[in-house]
This record gives C-alpha cells, sequence and structure tokens, in this order.
C-alpha cells in the first residue's frame, strides 16, 4: 500500500531526496513523497492528540473508526474516562515526557497519566491491557476519526468483565 503525503519539506541528499523522517523518497519532479508504512499500519490512520496546554503531545495509528470503552470503574467514573486500546507499538510520545505524571491505586497496574500543567489524562496504561495504551478519542486533533462505537464495560466487576469479554485483551495485540 502506497501512501502520498503533500508538503512536506524535503532535504536533498545526493542523487535522492529524502523527508525528515526515515523512509519516504521524495520525486523531485512531483514535490510529493511516497512512502509504505509498515504492514502492521495497514488500514489505519495516524491520530495526532494531546492534553489541554500543549505540554503533551502523542501520535497513535488506530482505525479511523473507534471502538471506545465506557467503564464504570471508580476511577473512570470519577474522570468520565472513555478510551480505546491500541498496542503499545501503535503510539509515540511526541513530547512532554517531563510534565506527565502517574496515579495508581488497588493492583497498581493501571497506569493512571496526566499532564502536570492541566491535569489532563489524554492517555493512559489500562490494567485490563498493561501491554498497550487507552487512549481518550476527544483527545485527539480533529480530522482524523470517522465514526465512534462506545461500549459500556462493568468495571465495577472488573475481572468478570475482563473474563467474559471476547476481546478486550486482543485490543493490545498488533
Amino acid at each position: 500500500m502506497l501512501i502520498t503525503v503533500a508538503l512536506l519539506t524535503p532535504v536533498f541528499v545526493g542523487a535522492q531526496s529524502r523527508t525528515q523522517f526515515p523512509g519516504p523518497v521524495v520525486n523531485r519532479e512531483r514535490a510529493v513523497c511516497v512512502f509504505s508504512p509498515p504492514s502492521e499500519y495497514r488500514g489505519l490512520v495516524k491520530h495526532a492528540g494531546g492534553c489541554h496546554c500543549g505540554a503533551v503531545r502523542f501520535e497513535v495509528w488506530a482505525s479511523a473508526d473507534l471502538h471506545v470503552f465506557d467503564c464504570n470503574c471508580s476511577i473512570c467514573t470519577k474522570k468520565q474516562n472513555r478510551h480505546f486500546i491500541v498496542p503499545a507499538s501503535r503510539f509515540k510520545l511526541l513530547q512532554g515526557a517531563d510534565n506527565i505524571t502517574r496515579y495508581t491505586f488497588n493492583t497498581h497496574c493501571a497506569q493512571h497519566t496526566f499532564c502536570k500543567t492541566c491535569g489532563v489524562q489524554s492517555f493512559y496504561t489500562p490494567r485490563s491491557n498493561p501491554d498497550g495504551y487507552g487512549i481518550a478519542p476527544h483527545c485527539l486533533d480533529e480530522g482524523t476519526v470517522h465514526s465512534t462505537t462506545v461500549e459500556e464495560i462493568n468495571g465495577k466487576e472488573w475481572e468478570k468483565a475482563v473474563k467474559e469479554h471476547k476481546t478486550i485483551r486482543s485490543m493490545s495485540k498488533p
């Protein structure tokens, strides 16, 4: 699958042109950058997002049609935390690592991360998927989400809900 990206500033190196990220080759005659994303990303789009103040920014590869969980556990209820899950390999923190703090409780498996400045949790490590990330869809920049399906999950009976759920554990696998 080839993706054509316009509006990139090419950097010319010898006979070949390259942009600032690895892989893309610029056709000098058309000034268009063409690259092939890893096969793991086929059918996905790159979403960008972050916290309210802009100190924390990230990008994540996920479907344009999001499957969002609405959990009723004690912390998700208090924070109104709705999230979709992605493998860690599809998430990249672009800036703000030094501006993130963590809150844990109970099993301390879930890592509730939030911006030290504005307090927004734009992503976290969920207990159900410690090898992935839960992304807050409302913290994504506009323009890449096509649709959102919300599924309620009974976090008040977390162990039972996760055990009975047919796909939640696999959502953090590439």
